[in-house]
């Protein structure tokens, strides 16, 4: 295949899965088509896709993070973190949701999640200590991620294809990072977290498992995007979501979750779903 045709083949996976994303609609995955669909093709839809959610009018916050906890890797057979963008209409304030529906998403599912605002761009060749410097806050928070596939089965190459699977982020009370950098720095990487479903334990999570903390996890994207020929580093002003604490556990109308964590200045979060 030549170089022009794999380009329109590559537009062509781009408007298919930016379709299916904002149709709530299912497709077979690509990686399973005769063609197949490598990662390198995958971020290279990635800008597409973009492109696509701006020509309707949204606007690029930031970035979330995927498959940074390890212990779901066997269960999605997804073996290295990925990575999507957030966008304006898909990134909330939970103090302004009241309830957040479902009908828009396919097969959803909620993620606790570390979340952090970017007052500098971080770098790769940087260590935790002069990472932390470029965070401006925190906050836990939810991303709800959906999937195109029917029954979460894909590949690493579908799921960026889909935009990360990213459905909504939903950010809690933001805390300023640098007045208390050190104290934020030893206990990200030690916190658990509860997830619960009503009066139901849904899931218990460690930060540890989000590739050993978020601020590793953000390490890990900053190096992902330093060698990517076709996506832009990191910038000032970027929302990052740095991967879910605990298993994605599957939601549904009339539900209300809660997430607590333990051992960490940050407050606990809450959402209904309708």
């Amino acid at each position: 295949m030549d170089q022009g045709e794999n380009a329109e083949t590559l537009k062509a996976i781009a408007a298919e899965a930016f379709a299916a994303l904002e149709g709530a609609r299912q497709i077979p995955p690509f990686s399973s088509r005769p063609r197949g669909l490598s990662v390198d093709d995958a971020y290279r839809v990635t800008p597409l896709v973009r492109q696509m959610y701006e020509a309707g009018g949204a606007k690029a916050m930031g970035r979330k993070i995927g498959f940074t906890n390890r212990t779901i890797w066997a269960q999605y057979g997804v073996y290295a973190p990925i990575w999507g963008y957030v966008f304006d209409r898909s990134v909330h304030d939970l103090a302004t949701v009241e309830a957040l529906a479902l009908a828009r998403f396919s097969e959803p599912r909620i993620e606790p999640e570390i979340i952090f605002g970017l007052a500098a761009a971080p770098t790769a060749q940087m260590d935790e200590t002069a990472l932390s410097s470029c965070i401006a806050w925190v906050a836990l928070g939810f991303e709800i991620v959906q999937s195109i596939y029917p029954g979460w089965k894909f590949s690493a190459a579908d799921t960026i294809a889909a935009n990360g699977v990213h459905g909504a982020l939903l950010i809690g009370p933001r805390h300023p990072f640098p007045p208390r950098a050190t104290e934020w720095r030893r206990t990200l990487s030690a916190f658990e977290i509860d997830l619960t479903c009503g009066n139901r334990l849904a899931d218990r999570g460690h930060a540890e498992n989000v590739l050993g903390g978020p601020l590793s996890a953000l390490r890990h994207l900053a190096g992902l995007l330093a060698n990517d020929p076709v996506n832009p580093p990191l910038a000032a002003g970027e929302i990052v979501s740095t991967g879910t604490l605990t298993k994605a556990m599957p939601v549904a109308s009339g539900e209300t979750w809660t997430a607590a964590p333990g051992e960490i200045a940050l407050d606990a979060v809450q959402l209904r779903f309708i």
